[in-house]
């Protein structure tokens, strides 16, 4: 088509986690709309009690008619910049974590329901756009079997469906974080905690309805972590294993030395080639 130009051409955009596909406008402006409309509305349990809107904003001294995008602090700038732990800060509204907790998370005191009421306005945009189109990513991190479900009524419950994004599940490389808190006991623990769920709901849709939903908008997966943290050589021969000091079945790597990215990629492989 001679008319058809960068504009009006389809474009996908990958490799955007749902946390900060909003723009730092959209999303402060988000924040300062439900600060004056919903100052009452029970948003977060600290300590054995529940706290509205209003009383985390006395904690933190924030007033809506005071931040701005400056004091909302979440733009990557070179700072960030093979710095994941920086990074990760970025995703703290107003350097806060309990406001992430509140307004970026899908399992949380709400339900998650903030989180989805600003999906559905991204949706809104990228309808309106037209010619863009998103995999929007979600994490499962491996830690219990239950949060495939959690996961999948979040956005089932939510509606969270639009013709132009579909879902990309990330799994972060934390295994040796959760073997060191005593969360999981090996390596084969973390692979049935994230696909277990996913063979059931496949055998028998009817007892997983919104788990088997969600999976028909699911495109892909995705292993992350921080890529300036150089892995291990991964033994090459038998005796390279040995040597390590390496399990080679998942049931007997109870180390809490993370797996190389290898081992990761390849179990997820074969788990989803089954």
């Amino acid at each position: 088509n001679p008319h058809r130009d960068y504009y009006n051409c389809r474009k996908v955009d990958t490799h955007i986690h749902l946390a900060a596909a909003m723009n730092q406008k959209h999303l402060l402006r988000f924040i300062k709309k439900k600060m004056k409309t919903e100052p009452d509305v029970p948003v977060i349990e600290r300590k054995g009690r529940t706290l509205t809107l209003r009383e985390v904003c006395e904690e933190l001294r924030l007033s809506p008619y005071d931040i701005n995008l400056d004091s909302l602090g979440m733009h990557a700038d070179r700072a960030t910049f093979r710095r994941f732990d920086k990074f990760n800060l970025k995703y703290n509204p107003l350097g806060d974590a309990s406001l992430r907790e509140i307004f970026l998370k899908t399992d949380n005191h709400m339900k998650g329901r903030y989180f989805a009421e600003v999906t559905k306005e991204l949706f809104a945009d990228l309808e309106e756009s037209k010619y863009v189109n998103t995999e929007y990513r979600l994490s499962i991190y491996g830690r219990s079997r239950d949060e495939w479900a959690k996961l999948a009524d979040w956005v089932v419950g939510n509606k969270l469906w639009s013709p132009n994004n579909r879902w990309l599940i990330q799994v972060p490389r934390l295994f040796h974080l959760y073997r060191s808190r005593g969360t999981l006991a090996n390596f084969e623990e973390f692979l049935d905690s994230i696909f277990m769920p996913l063979f059931e709901a496949t055998r028998d849709p009817g007892a997983h309805e919104h788990l088997h939903l969600f999976l028909q908008q699911v495109v892909g997966f995705d292993c992350v972590d921080d890529e300036s943290k150089p892995d291990a050589p991964i033994p090459m021969s038998e005796h390279d294993w040995e040597r390590a000091g390496f399990a080679r079945e998942p049931r007997e790597w109870r180390s809490e030395t993370n797996p190389h990215y290898a081992y990761y990629i390849y179990y997820i492989y074969a788990n989803l080639t089954v």
